[in-house]
């Protein structure tokens, strides 16, 4: 199947122990653990076989323990970090991984395709649905590509035409949000990309089938919003999802991005937040480390909650399914006020 769908062999899900991991700033503790414990298993071959195995156990408890306190305690930022880890499941990953028999569609039918939202049909645990995804590529080549998951105008219209077959052939939908927001450039704001995400949005809104939204890294500003309308929104234990970057809104406020940390503080970006304010309805836990760590535990976990969903909205007719949805939105409004 991957062979038929070039861009869905872009990524492999590959064990993180598997490939050259990439630490984050505040992981330096744990990475001098694990260090240590690969140069012990370098010198395994040649010394004391058992008391160097003993050693390496010893440091692999020390530095599991050290990870889960850490990530047990996240500040906001640190999340902010986590969430854009380059080694993170990305949405090609989760397609290859949930869903069978994938067929990409492209275009809006107005002016061309844009990379940064993939979307097509296939099966989910033996349910036809449409999935819709911001990418944003895993190497230089394919994040330009896919413009850091920046979508342009021609890709919320994408999405909006997608949901519109959805609706069309009874199908329900499943987004996966990961995006620092959408593109701001020149060209995006002449073909009119303001009104493209309001587009997007109004067809969250008004479809008459189940859908159900993923936040599986960034979920940035409209951008985010454009996708994640949905009758259940998840989100995984690590992500983030805010009207603006934290660096966006330190530029704002205090004239300088150094203050990015205080404004993440500040912004309650996190799920843990976002769940007590009821705009997003689940956290989907992570694995101790991050989903970089465990890229197919996490995609699982997303799997679970997503069927969950499903199931639950099974039952309900076409007017309760868009009733529920716009109830749901307008409750946000009313509870923060």
């Amino acid at each position: 199947m991957l062979l038929a769908i070039p861009f869905l062999a872009q990524v492999l899900l590959v064990p993180a122990d598997c490939m050259m991991r990439s630490y984050l700033d505040f992981e330096k503790p744990v990475a001098e653990l694990e260090a240590k414990v690969e140069e012990l298993r370098a010198l395994q071959q040649g010394g004391d076989a058992i008391a160097i195995g003993d050693e390496i156990s010893r440091i692999e408890s020390k530095a599991a323990a050290a990870l889960a306190e850490l990530y047990g305690a996240l500040t906001p930022w640190q999340k902010t970090q986590v969430a854009r880890h380059p080694q993170r499941p990305h949405c090609v990953d989760y397609v290859a991984s949930l869903i069978a028999d994938f067929t990409p569609l492209a275009g809006d039918r107005k002016y061309g395709d844009d990379p940064a939202i993939i979307g097509g049909f296939g099966r989910f645990r033996g349910e036809s649905v449409c999935i819709i995804g911001h990418e944003k590529g895993v190497d230089t080549e394919s994040r330009l590509k896919h413009n850091f998951g920046m979508a342009r105008p021609e890709g919320y219209r994408k999405a909006a035409r997608l949901m519109g077959l959805a609706d069309r052939f009874d199908v329900p939908v499943i987004a996966l949000i990961d995006t620092a927001g959408a593109y701001p450039g020149i060209g995006a704001e002449e073909r009119g990309q303001a009104e493209a995400i309001a587009r997007s949005t109004e067809a969250c809104l008004e479809i008459g089938v189940p859908n159900v939204a993923a936040i599986i890294g960034e979920g940035g500003s409209g951008g985010a919003v454009a996708l994640a309308t949905a009758n259940r929104v998840f989100m995984l234990e690590h992500a983030v999802y805010s009207v603006i970057s934290p660096e966006g809104a330190a530029s704002i406020l205090w004239r300088d991005t150094s203050k990015a940390q205080d404004a993440a503080s500040a912004l309650r970006i996190t799920a843990q937040d976002l769940v007590r304010l009821g705009v997003v309805d689940t956290i989907v836990p992570e694995p101790t480390g991050g989903a970089h760590r465990e890229p197919a535990a996490a995609i699982k976990a997303m799997g679970e909650a997503i069927a969950g969903a499903l199931a639950d909205l099974r039952g309900l007719d076409r007017a309760e399914i868009v009733r529920l949805r716009r109830e749901k939105f307008l409750a946000i409004g009313r509870t923060l006020a």
